[in-house]
């Protein structure tokens, strides 16, 4: 007789069963894992059999349970891929999962496999009549590409993407955020010794931390948020400075337009360049006392000498502090952009509460710079929120997560990372770079009716993590052994998204079998990008 068990019973709910499609770049297999937390096949799954009905997009795994030879059919959806119809599908039955293999005549990241889905989409988008809006740069993460369609798209207000309040007046003046390593940049091009040129890299440092101080009206983008004025902020209750020196009330909109393109853009970059390389060619050749003399010419005189008036003003108090340290946007910062002088203040929505941005404070939780950092993940720019007319809709805080930490590794050249909290500075988080090159899909099984859903795998990273449990802070020492020992880089998030972070990769981790997610005592997960 068939037994009552718990175990049995889960397989007459197909909902039961998680199922996880992994690939691996350039690599010309499909791989399926299958598994069900009450079975386990090795033991009680015989006589397995998988069939693939690919003009359904559907696979079919079908068993006998041992103990009631009762045969279990479970239907997977199968990616939009280019499968080889003449290889043999290849299964077997583990001990905690039910693995399938798929062999392909393109992998799943070759650019022909990529242009026949790019086809798909576009007929599908068609039938929607949003084809030319939603293939605008479907997946890009560019502050160039968005500084592009904001300033195109006329005036542009922002909404939070949780509850859709509207938090900006109109805005119609979109300028590209200063770089935050202005003064790594000066030095390099003009040095810092007694003989750098007449102090030019301290007057561009300096021009630099005006450039910063935000407008009415303004809109300053970074790749990861978007930098509002206070005073362009509807709905939002932040503490007033009673007495601050604003330079830039005084000043006219070319003269701000003229701050914001001095400190970037290629054609400044090319100028300041050239300038350096005349004063490079005019100082060889001649003597020491000439070479000092030198020292007392402005080389950038025909840059800032255009606006004397704009250059020569007192930087105000509260802005000479933007001199000792970063002032980017908070997001994944790095020691070496952090100040003790500058706290970061978390930014709410006044309706949901949910997590919008930061500010920079200084001890009296006043914003700075007179502005707020709303990061792009947690805003949108159209009602509905991803909907085809947002244009931030391709953003995610994971898919940004994964594009900063893909680009600190390659900088850093380290595959691992501890995550420290930005306001206690305590390690709350540390994650190992397996596969930058993955990609993947995760579900549950289809009931027998259910029709096949159209699904892509995505691009993963795979990675190794381990996280604080239950607000139990990782061990101090071990971890900084680990920084150490492995060369590990660090960075700092707010708070809020730590959780944020952790509870993403604990979602992923339950896509995988018991026997894939646990790894030198980390756990096994993946982050889309």
């Amino acid at each position: 007789m068939c037994s009552s068990e718990p175990r049995l019973r889960a397989t007459e709910n197909p909902s039961e069963w998680r199922f996880t499609w992994e690939a691996q770049s350039h690599v010309p297999i499909l791989r399926l894992y299958l598994f069900n937390a009450n079975i386990k096949p090795a033991v009680h799954c015989a006589h397995l059999r998988v069939d693939a009905v690919f003009e359904q997009s559907l696979l079919t795994v079908s068993f006998f349970e041992t103990e009631c030879q009762i045969e279990t059919s479970l239907r997977v959806p199968i990616p939009r891929v280019v499968v080889d119809f003449e290889s043999p599908v290849h299964s077997r039955t583990l001990d905690d999962h039910i693995e399938v293999k798929l062999a392909l005549l393109l992998p799943v990241d070759h650019p022909l496999g990529s242009n026949f889905d790019s086809i798909l989409n576009s007929l599908e988008i068609e039938e929607c009549n949003n084809e030319s809006l939603a293939l605008d740069g479907v997946n890009e993460l560019s502050a160039a590409s968005d500084l592009q369609r904001l300033s195109a798209a006329g005036e542009v207000n922002f909404y939070c993407r949780s509850c859709t309040t509207k938090l900006t007046r109109g805005i119609r003046v979109f300028k590209e955020m200063p770089s935050v390593d202005w003064r790594d940049v000066a030095d390099n091009w003009f040095g810092t010794c007694c003989c750098s040129f007449g102090g030019v890299s301290e007057k561009l440092v300096m021009n630099y931390a005006k450039s910063y101080y935000c407008t009415a009206g303004l809109c300053l983008l970074s790749k990861t948020s978007v930098i509002i004025s206070t005073d362009d902020l509807l709905e939002c209750e932040l503490p007033e400075r009673n007495k601050l020196k604003k330079y830039d009330s005084d000043l006219k909109s070319d003269d701000i337009s003229y701050l914001n393109n001095s400190m970037l853009g290629n054609e400044n970059d090319q100028q300041k360049n050239v300038c350096c390389e005349n004063i490079c060619k005019e100082v060889q050749g001649t003597n020491k006392s000439h070479f000092v003399n030198c020292c007392t010419l402005d080389p950038c005189e025909n840059l800032l000498g255009q606006h004397e008036s704009v250059v020569d003003l007192e930087l105000p108090v509260n802005q000479k502090i933007f001199l000792n340290g970063f002032l980017g946007d908070a997001f994944m910062a790095r020691p070496s952009y952090l100040s003790k002088d500058i706290e970061w203040i978390e930014f709410f929505c006044p309706k949901c509460s949910c997590l919008l941005g930061a500010y920079p404070s200084h001890n009296d939780r006043v914003p700075l710079d007179g502005g707020v950092r709303l990061y792009k993940f947690y805003i949108s720019t159209s009602l509905p929120a991803n909907g085809a007319y947002d244009l931030f809709r391709n953003y995610s805080f994971e898919r940004m997560f994964t594009s900063q930490l893909l680009e600190s590794a390659k900088d850093e050249l380290s595959f691992r990372t501890v995550v420290r909290d930005l306001h206690n500075k305590c390690h709350s988080l540390q994650i190992v770079l397996l596969n930058p090159n993955a990609w993947s899909y995760a579900g549950f099984c289809l009931h027998a009716l259910e029709p096949a859903p159209k699904i892509n795998v995505y691009p993963v990273i795979k990675v190794l993590f381990s996280a604080n449990n239950n607000d139990v802070q990782l061990e101090t020492r071990s971890i900084e052994e680990w920084v150490t020992k492995k060369q590990a880089q660090e960075v700092y998030l707010l708070p809020s998204q730590i959780k944020e972070l952790i509870a993403n990769l604990k979602t992923a981790h339950i896509t995988y079998p018991q026997s894939h997610n646990f790894s030198q005592g980390f756990s096994v997960s993946s982050l889309k990008t």
